[in-house]
């Protein structure tokens, strides 16, 4: 059984203020239809006897990922939680464990959830000239070709040639200087490290007990204590602690003396930075890669992002990123695009929440919109899906107004439930049980105003939770 593995662990900092910690790149539309991470599933689906995905997704991130994959009619996926990051090594260790107790004999097919793929049908041809090679025990990575001099990436040199369009890896090479890269450009025989693999899952594990024993069975403990949660697998914070933390690459493949390559060219992009993705964007007349409300006048090479409601204007201006969302605002050089975690670093040591949530937050049940805020009062836009319910919840330091915008809203309040409609309000008294619920078939927009002397989320107290955070 051909296993996809979904690693969507991943953060995006380099594609802030868009991409940030509870809503990073691989859940974002940014180019093509749907997110990355439903491009990727999607992809998945043209391959040949391909089983339910396994997704390895931040234990932050399970409601978004479970989301995503219900809108694309995924069916029996299973979604593993990691509750903290020990990057790529061990990700792949749990989803090799959770694909053996499907089939003793599948093939793992490793793909990162935040990559663009333009060429579908030449990934979907390399995955299965892929196949026979991974049956015969090698370790297959999938090297992009590169077509230009690129210092963003590492690259894998080609040795002596396999069956069906693989060789052996010769060697792993660090992300290189221009000269260097342009060097391999001429050469021929380097292609760009993709992150992308297929082997047998047993082969990963035997490879791995054998390079990393420590990680191995710390894997190994951590998963077989691993807990059903609603439809996730999740690993306990402390077994999953004791992993070393390594990439699988240093781990497994710059040891192993099984791994090999298949060159590809797919039109592939990391998106790993707003300069990757102005590359891999559709430009118009001037070269430049526009999005939302935007004008320009003597304005080429550049990346312009606009949230709803918004207009950047540029004039005379060349090879600039400048991207708005309702709370933040991004201008910089095309060619500085990779230092944008630096200003993620300076929010995270400032104490500042930008590099985490966006004005508007999504949860399991719908979404809250910030819309104002002062010294004891507070405006929110809540919309909650049809048939979705908050929390059985109560607050300790504020009371709340409900004003229902559209839709049809379910109130419990203390021991009274009741609806509001259209235009009709209530009022929440500080420290009273209450609840949100939508029975309609449309989603239900409400204005909440909340007033008193702490108005932070962690001011919930919460009895009762269809998600499971009670």
């Amino acid at each position: 059984m051909l296993i996809p593995l979904i690693l969507s662990g991943g953060s995006g900092t380099r594609l802030w203020p868009v991409s940030r910690k509870n809503l990073p790149k691989q859940f974002l539309s940014l180019a093509g239809n749907g997110t990355l991470f439903q491009q990727t599933i999607a992809r998945t689906r043209e391959l040949p006897d391909v089983g339910a995905p396994i997704v390895v997704a931040s234990e932050d991130h399970r409601f978004l990922a479970a989301e995503q994959l219900r809108e694309t009619g995924v069916e029996k996926s299973t979604i593993v939680l990691e509750p903290l990051a020990r990057n790529t090594a061990p990700a792949i260790a749990l989803g090799a464990l959770e694909a053996l107790k499907r089939d003793p004999d599948a093939l793992l097919l490793v793909l990162p959830a935040d990559h663009l793929i333009g060429d579908t049908g030449t990934f979907v041809a390399a995955v299965c000239d892929a196949i026979p090679v991974a049956s015969q025990g090698w370790l297959v990575t999938f090297g992009i070709r590169p077509d230009r001099a690129e210092t963003g990436f590492g690259y894998i040199r080609r040795g002596k040639a396999l069956d069906a369009g693989a060789f052996q890896v010769e060697r792993f090479v660090e992300k290189p200087d221009l000269a260097t890269a342009e060097g391999y450009l001429k050469d021929g025989d380097y292609d760009w490290n993709s992150g992308m693999f297929l082997f047998k899952a047993a082969r990963y594990l035997e490879e791995l007990g054998q390079h990393a024993p420590d990680m191995l069975a710390a894997v190994r403990e951590a998963h077989a204590a691993a807990q059903s949660d609603l439809d996730f697998v999740r690993i306990g914070k402390d077994d999953f602690a004791r992993v070393p933390e390594d990439s699988i690459d240093y781990a497994v493949m710059e040891k192993t003396a099984h791994a090999a390559v298949i060159p590809v060219s797919c039109g592939w992009s990391d998106i790993g930075s707003w300069s990757a993705l102005w590359l891999a964007g559709e430009h118009d007349a001037d070269g430049n890669l526009r999005e939302g409300d935007t004008l320009t006048v003597n304005t080429q090479r550049s990346l312009l992002r606009s949230h709803d409601r918004h207009l950047i204007a540029t004039v005379g201006v060349d090879d600039l990123v400048v991207v708005t969302t309702p709370d933040a605002t991004l201008v910089a050089h095309r060619d500085a695009a990779q230092d944008v975690k630096k200003i993620v670093d300076q929010l995270k040591a400032g104490g500042r929440s930008e590099h985490s949530f966006h004005r508007v937050v999504h949860r399991p049940w719908g979404s809250y919109d910030s819309l104002e805020a002062g010294e004891r009062f507070q405006v929110k836009r809540i919309v909650v899906k049809p048939g979705a319910s908050l929390s059985l919840q109560m607050h300790h330091h504020r009371a709340e107004h409900w004003i229902v915008v559209s839709g049809t809203a379910e109130v419990t309040c203390g021991d009274k439930v009741f609806l509001l409609g259209e235009n009709q309000s209530t009022y929440i008294p500080l420290g009273s049980t209450h609840r949100l619920r939508n029975p309609g078939k449309v989603p239900v927009e409400l204005i909440e105003v909340q007033s008193g002397s702490y108005l932070g989320e962690d001011d919930i107290v919460r009895y009762d939770d269809v998600y499971g955070r009670a």
